[in-house]
C-alpha cells in the first residue's frame, strides 16, 4: 500500500505538503495539488483512516438507525443519508431497530463506544408507544450528536428535520373538499400511536371541522388483516366519498376494495396517500400522493448533523421538509393548491 512517505519521495516535496495538497490546502498551490492528486490516484494511495482517527479523535462515520426498510420512506433516506455521507467523505454504519425499543437500545449502546461521531435517528414504534427516551439522552449526554427525523421525541433537545405532517394533511383534506366537493371523508391510519400519525389525524380532524364537516377515522391498530377491515368499514358505511390514507400502503389497499365493491375511482370515490412517485406504478388507478421528499430529508439530516460535529456553540433547530400533493387517476381533477 502506497504511503505519504513514499508520493512525498517520488514527488520530491515534504510529507507535509502532500497532505496538504491531498486535503486541499490553500497553502499548496493548484499545480502541486494536482501533481500529487494524479499521483495518488495512478499509484491507488488510500488515507489510512485509523491513523487519521488517532490524530483527530474522530471516525469520520455517522450510525444510522432506522425502524425498518421495508417501508420505501426510510429506504429512500438512507439513499438520501448515503449520497450525501459519501460527498462528505462520511462513512455510514446502518442498525435496524425493527420497530422495537430493545433493538434500538442495544444499537445506541454497541456505537456510542467511540464507533461513530453521531447518530441520525428515526424512533422505533415501541419506543414511542412506551415513551422510553432515556437511552436517546444518555447519548446525548454523553457528548455524542443525535439528530433525529420524521419520527422525533419534542422532550428531547437536538437536532431534528421533519415532514409537515399537520399542513400537509390539513390542506389535503381542504383540497377534497374544496376542489373535489367531497363531504364524507374517511382517514385511514396505520400509525396513529407514532407522533407522526398523531399529528397527521389532527391536521385532518382541524380541517374536517374548519367546514363544519364530521370527521371519520378509521384506526387500524396494526391489524393482521388490513383489507378486511378496509372492506368491511366501506361495505358498512356507503356514503363515504374520499380516502385519505396517513400511512404509505393502507390507500392501495383503499383503491383495490373500493373497486371490489364495484365503485369507481376516482367517480365515486378519491383516493389520495402518503407515498413517494413510485407509489403511483404499483396501483390501478394510479394513486394521487402526498410525496413526503424522503431522499431530501435524509440529504437534510446528514448535511445538519455534519455541518454541527463538534460546534459547542451550535444551538439545536428544527428543519421542516414541506410534502407536495401529487394528484393522479385516483382523484378528479389534476390540479393542486
Amino acid at each position: 500500500m502506497t504511503t505519504l512517505k513514499e508520493l512525498a519521495k517520488l514527488l520530491n516535496i515534504s510529507v507535509s505538503t502532500v497532505s496538504k495538497a491531498l486535503n486541499d490546502s490553500h497553502e499548496i498551490s493548484e499545480n502541486t495539488r494536482k501533481r500529487v492528486k494524479e499521483l495518488a490516484t495512478k499509484l491507488n494511495y488510500k488515507p489510512n483512516r485509523i491513523a487519521q482517527q488517532l490524530k483527530t479523535n474522530k471516525t469520520k462515520t455517522i450510525g444510522v438507525i432506522l425502524p425498518t426498510v421495508t417501508n420505501p420512506f426510510f429506504a429512500e433516506v438512507l439513499h438520501g443519508i448515503e449520497k450525501t455521507a459519501a460527498n462528505s467523505d462520511y462513512d455510514i454504519i446502518v442498525c435496524l431497530s425493527n420497530e422495537t425499543l430493545e433493538k434500538e437500545q442495544r444499537s445506541l449502546e454497541l456505537l456510542s463506544n467511540g464507533s461513530v461521531d453521531g447518530f441520525i435517528i428515526a424512533v422505533a414504534r415501541e419506543s414511542q408507544v412506551k415513551k422510553e427516551i432515556s437511552h436517546i439522552q444518555i447519548a446525548l449526554e454523553s457528548k455524542v450528536p443525535v439528530l433525529m427525523f420524521d419520527r422525533v421525541v419534542n422532550e428531547i433537545e437536538c437536532d431534528k428535520v421533519i415532514v409537515d405532517d399537520f399542513q400537509s394533511v390539513y390542506e389535503t383534506t381542504a383540497h377534497l373538499i374544496t376542489n373535489e366537493k367531497r363531504s364524507n371523508i374517511l382517514l385511514v391510519s396505520n400509525i396513529e400511536e407514532l407522533s407522526v400519525g398523531k399529528l397527521r389525524i389532527k391536521g385532518y380532524t382541524k380541517a374536517m371541522e374548519s367546514y363544519n364537516l364530521e370527521p371519520n377515522v378509521l384506526k387500524l391498530d396494526n391489524a393482521d388483516n388490513v383489507e378486511e377491515c378496509i372492506l368491511d368499514y366501506l361495505k358498512q358505511h356507503k356514503n363515504i366519498d374520499a380516502v385519505l390514507s396517513i400511512d404509505h400502503i393502507t390507500g392501495i389497499v383503499a383503491i383495490n376494495m373500493a373497486k371490489r365493491l364495484g365503485k369507481n375511482i376516482p367517480k365515486d370515490m378519491s383516493v389520495i396517500g402518503f407515498g413517494y412517485e413510485h407509489t403511483q406504478l404499483i396501483s390501478s388507478p394510479k394513486i394521487s400522493i402526498i410525496h413526503q421528499k424522503a431522499h431530501k430529508i435524509g440529504e437534510m439530516s446528514m448535511k445538519l448533523l455534519v455541518e454541527n460535529l463538534g460546534n459547542e456553540a451550535h444551538r439545536s433547530q428544527t428543519i421542516v421538509v414541506p410534502s407536495e400533493l401529487k394528484l393522479s387517476d385516483s382523484t378528479i381533477k389534476n390540479s393542486t393548491f
